[in-house]
Parts: C-alpha cells; sequence; structure tokens
C-alpha cells in the first residue's frame, strides 16, 4: 500500500510537472507572438519609465534574488499609462490582428492554472472588445477615454510582472530562448536581435 501510494505521489508530481512545462510553452508563444510587442508599445506612453526601464534590462548574469528584488519593486511601482501618449488606432489593429490568436489562448484549459496570466489575456481581451466596439477612437469624449485608460493600464499592470516571470523561467530552463529575448527587450533602448555590429 505505501508502495503503491508512493508511485501514485511520484506520477502525479510528474504529471503536474508536465502540465507546467505546457504551461510555459504557451506562455512563451504568447510572449514570442503578441506580448512583448503589445508590451513596447505601452511603454512609450508610461511617463515614469525612466526610473524602472534600466533596472528590467535582465542581464544573463541575474541570480534568483535579482528577479525577487525586482518583483518586489514591481509591487511598489505605480505602473501608468497616458492615453494621450497612445496611438490607439495602432493599438486596436494590433489587437485585431491577435484577436484569434488571444482567444486560442483562453481556450487552452491549462491557461486557468495559471491565475494571474489568464487575468492578463481577460485584460487584453476585454481591451479588444472597449475597442472594437467603437468606429473613429479620434474624437472621443473625456470620460470615454478615462475608460479607456483604465482597461489600458489594466494590460500594463498585468504584462510587466508576467513578462519578468517569463524571462526568469526561459533564463532558468532555455538559454538559449533567454539570449534571443535579452536582445528582443522592450526596456532595453539599445537591444537588437542583431549581434555585433555590421561591418
Amino acid at each position: 500500500l505505501v508502495g503503491t501510494l508512493i508511485i501514485d505521489q511520484l506520477l502525479e508530481s510528474r504529471e503536474r510537472q508536465q502540465r507546467i512545462e505546457k504551461l510555459n510553452m504557451v506562455i512563451g508563444t504568447f510572449f514570442s507572438n503578441a506580448g512583448t510587442p503589445l508590451l513596447a508599445r505601452l511603454i512609450r506612453a508610461d511617463p515614469c519609465i525612466g526610473t524602472l526601464r534600466q533596472r528590467l534590462v535582465v542581464r544573463d548574469s541575474w541570480k534568483k534574488d535579482d528577479f525577487t528584488a525586482m518583483k518586489k519593486v514591481l509591487e511598489e511601482y505605480s505602473c501608468g499609462t497616458e492615453i494621450d501618449r497612445i496611438d490607439l488606432d495602432a493599438v486596436r489593429g494590433f489587437l485585431l490582428e491577435n484577436e484569434n490568436f488571444f482567444l486560442t489562448l483562453v481556450e487552452n484549459p491549462m491557461v486557468f492554472e495559471h491565475e494571474s496570466f489568464t487575468d492578463l489575456l481577460l485584460a487584453i481581451n476585454h481591451l479588444t472588445e472597449e475597442l472594437k466596439a467603437r468606429g473613429s477612437l479620434s474624437a472621443l469624449p473625456k470620460d470615454d477615454l478615462g475608460h479607456l485608460a483604465i482597461d489600458i493600464r489594466r494590460v500594463y499592470t498585468r504584462l510587466i510582472p508576467e513578462w519578468l516571470r517569463y524571462m526568469e523561467y526561459l533564463q532558468a530552463h532555455y538559454p538559449y530562448l533567454f539570449h534571443l529575448a535579452m536582445r528582443k527587450n522592450p526596456f532595453d533602448e539599445n537591444a537588437s536581435v542583431v549581434l555585433g555590429i555590421a561591418a
């Protein structure tokens, strides 16, 4: 009986680890296809990003303590976006281009095992619906712009911590993917996927 229980626990642990691995693959696909480009758009609308930008230039020398410390900084950071700095038409176009992709992720049952990532996807889908429901975005009333600003902030404040967790996971498990992600870091103004200097 004891042996059976131990085997069951080992199998359950292995299955849980496999689910986590598959979920992280889904999250990686999200950031590769849409999450990182969306974050780059929203960063430009954050007037306070200068206080945070350099601290989020993740390096391969980072240790677990560095990620932990940065997560605490993000918890205290008053993330904000100024809606007049955002090209709403461009954001709507980007979200609509990826709408089916986002919906596919939401429909994936594994996603619901990661509450904060689920919240992020739901926030993105809500923002997509809000922008899609409007015609022209160029002359919206002040109150309506304020409403959209809240929706955008909701997405932004969830994107950054998820991106940092994603980078930590890549560094620990997939160094080659981590190095590419470093060269695409939306916080790094000098980031380039091209290695070295062209002749």
